[in-house]
């Protein structure tokens, strides 16, 4: 009996079918029809019905039983490495760009202290790019805001921030009374996120239960682009509160907009796979760093998000 065959069949009860299980897995679907056919031989049971793709009940037995080994497995390797000071490897993180302005620094200083052999590179996009790579495995993890679309994907919560309207001091929304209502940001044209990405969604929540549709000027996945053409001056966007810089707030402001919700940022991985202890060492530092700093970007949120 091999890892990779309950990995398997542990990719089959939670994707529902062979060819969800090989793309979680990395891998081709004739493979995991070999590994659940020499599993199954072995056992001397059907585990998997061919006829619907459903587990059995004894494979239902079996991917209990898996889950626990699989389990332990990662618990030893945890508890070794945790022996080893000395990890080399590479680890290939994700990040979205408005959570990496603040957080890289943290990450690299920490880095250098507690894991100095480890080579760590980082990929910046949005969500729609970072989630498809770190399913395929080009990824080790990755920042990224909520919702995580992927369901080869999980998440936890590291931090999370105010969404606000960043508009020039000179612009009429820049005196306006906070905070502001999106009936009075629907008398403007706005900067907007594309519909469909993590901030879009939550601006479109909050507009459509307070019966509003804002009037984008333009509509773009890439935030740093869009907090570009704000701070060239084509107008105000909103945008998370950490995409107004320090050195720009003789210039522009940010404003609280009304009911609306808070941006979650989680750190996310694949559910299945074990990763190395490059990969395990720098999520655990991330969170350590994020956890415990001090000097947070105004706006930002440690720990559990407010009441909105």
């Amino acid at each position: 009996m091999e890892i990779r065959q309950l990995e398997a069949l542990i990719g089959i009860a939670d994707h529902g079918s062979f060819s969800g299980a090989a793309e979680v897995l990395g891998t081709v679907q004739s493979n995991i029809s070999n590994r659940i056919a020499h599993l199954e031989k072995e056992l001397g049971t059907e585990l998997v019905s061919r006829s619907n793709g459903l587990l059995t009940e004894s494979g239902e037995i079996v991917v209990d039983r898996a889950r626990r080994i699989l389990g332990e497995l990662r618990g030893i390797a945890s508890d070794v490495s945790e022996l080893n000071a000395e990890i080399h490897g590479q680890v290939v993180l994700g990040m979205i760009g408005s959570a990496g302005r603040w957080i890289v620094p943290l990450l690299l200083e920490a880095l250098k202290e507690n894991y100095p052999h480890i080579a760590l590179h980082i990929v910046e996009g949005t969500n729609s790019v970072i989630e498809p790579q770190l399913v395929k495995g080009q990824l080790d993890l990755a920042v990224v805001a909520w919702p995580i679309y992927a369901p080869e994907l999980t998440g936890v919560d590291i931090f999370s921030e105010d969404l606000v309207l960043i508009v020039a001091k000179d612009h009429p929304l820049a005196s306006t009374p906070e905070p502001l209502t999106f009936a009075t940001l629907a008398e403007y044209e706005i900067l907007l996120p594309f519909r469909g990405t993590p901030i879009r969604r939550e601006i479109d929540e909050a507009s459509r239960l307070q019966g509003v549709e804002l009037k984008p000027l333009i509509e773009l996945d890439g935030l740093r682009t869009i907090a570009s053409l704000t701070f060239d001056g084509y107008g105000p966007s909103i945008l998370p509160a950490t995409m107004l810089s320090r050195h720009l707030r003789d210039k522009f402001v940010a404003r609280h907009i009304d009911k609306i919700a808070k941006r979650r940022v989680l750190l996310a991985t694949r559910r299945f796979g074990f990763p190395a202890a490059p990969v395990r060492a720098i999520h655990a530092l991330l969170i350590d760093v994020v956890r415990h700093a001090t000097n947070v970007p105004d706006g930002v949120y440690l720990g559990k998000t407010p009441a909105q």
